[in-house]
C-alpha cells in the first residue's frame, strides 16, 4: 500500500506492507534506503530483503523514499534532512500503530541515518547493514541501548569493513556484529545470508 506521509520538506513516498492485512501487527519496522545521489531508493534489493524478512513474523514494514527521491518532495540534504525524514516516518508509524514495538533498520547511507534517528526514537531493535559510518557524521550522538545488529561484508567495496568494525568496537560495544566472509556491498548472491543474520539475531524483547 502506497502512503504519502507529511515530511519536513514535503510529502514522503512510503510503501506500507502488512504481513496479514487488517490484522494487528506484532511490531512495526521502518527501513531506510541507501544514498539518494547514487541510485538509492526504497526499491533497493537489500532494503527489500530486510522488509521481506521482518514481515514473516507478523510485522508491518514501511519503506520510504528520502526527500528528493521518487515522489518524495524536497532535495537531498546530506544527512540532517534525511534524519528528519526518518523521524517523521517513525512518528507517523507510532501514531498509526500505538504501543507496537518499533524496529528501525537501514542499509549503507540509510543505516547511518537509522543510527542517527535511533538516538532520538529509541527503537526496540536497530538493524544496521553496512552502515556508512565514515560518510555520515555520528559525532556526539547518545547511541541507543536497545538490541542492535550490525551486518557487514568483509569484501565490501563501498563501505570499508575496517571502518565499521573499528567504529562498532569504539562506539557501539553493545551491538552484535556479524561479519560475512566474501560478501560485497550489495550482497550479490548472498541476500539469503543477510536474512539468516536477522533471523538468528532476533532479540527476545521482540515477541
Amino acid at each position: 500500500m502506497n502512503e504519502a506521509i507529511a515530511g519536513p520538506a514535503g510529502r514522503l513516498e512510503t510503501l506500507v506492507e502488512e504481513a496479514t492485512p487488517g490484522a494487528a501487527p506484532r511490531f512495526a519496522a521502518v527501513i531506510c534506503h541507501p544514498h539518494p545521489l547514487f541510485g538509492g531508493t526504497l526499491q533497493n534489493k537489500v532494503v527489500h530483503t530486510l522488509a521481506r524478512t521482518l514481515r514473516v513474523p507478523g510485522a508491518v514494514t514501511l519503506r520510504f523514499n528520502f526527500r528528493g527521491v521518487g515522489a518524495s518532495g524536497g532535495t537531498h540534504d546530506g544527512g540532517a534532512g534525511e534524519t528528519a525524514d526518518a523521524l517523521a516516518v517513525i512518528a507517523w508509524t507510532r501514531a498509526r500503530w500505538p504501543g507496537v514495538p518499533l524496529v528501525l533498520g537501514g542499509f549503507s547511507f540509510g543505516a547511518a541515518i537509522a543510527i542517527r534517528a535511533a538516538a532520538v526514537a529509541r527503537p526496540a531493535w536497530l538493524i544496521s547493514v553496512a552502515p556508512a559510518v565514515d560518510r555520515v557524521s555520528l559525532d556526539g550522538l547518545v547511541l541507543p541501548d536497545c538490541p542492535w545488529l550490525i551486518v557487514q561484508g568483509d569484501a565490501d567495496e563501498e563501505v570499508a569493513p575496517a571502518s565499521v568494525i573499528d567504529w562498532a568496537a569504539r562506539c557501539a560495544p553493545q551491538a552484535q556484529v556479524r561479519v560475512l566472509s566474501g560478501v560485497g556491498h550489495f550482497f550479490h548472491g548472498r541476500l539469503h545470508e543477510l536474512a539468516d543474520c536477522i533471523r538468528e539475531g532476533w532479540p527476545p524483547t521482540i515477541a
